[in-house]
């Protein structure tokens, strides 16, 4: 008898790559374009899901944190649906850090 799975509440689907769990296809695609983009040298660096702090002393992970090769740094959240939740965590990014660039990857 198998145990029952609750499906994901987005429909998403947990993928690994290099030995790394992504809780999506499309982050799981999104890393592999960045792996692409910094061994072309279109990107200096990029780290997976840095922390910040945000109102309330709410922690906020973004998927990706990157540096392209002129320097700019950005954040970088993979998203299927924006939730209510998210919206207002983008909200606090604008407004505790100004011009630190939140892209929303679909």
């Amino acid at each position: 008898m198998q145990a029952y799975v609750k499906p994901a509440k987005y429909h998403n689907t947990p993928v690994e790559v290099d030995g790394i769990r992504f809780d999506s296809k499309a982050e799981a695609a999104r890393y592999v374009q960045l792996k692409a983009l910094r061994a072309a040298g279109r990107i200096l660096w990029f780290t997976r899901q840095p922390s910040f702090l945000l109102l309330g002393n709410t922690r906020y992970r973004p998927d990706f944190m990157v540096c392209d090769s002129s320097g700019l740094v950005w954040v970088e959240d993979v998203k299927g649906v924006e939730t209510k939740e998210f919206k207002i965590k983008k909200k606090d990014w604008e407004a505790l850090y100004p011009g630190f660039e939140l892209r929303v990857v679909k």
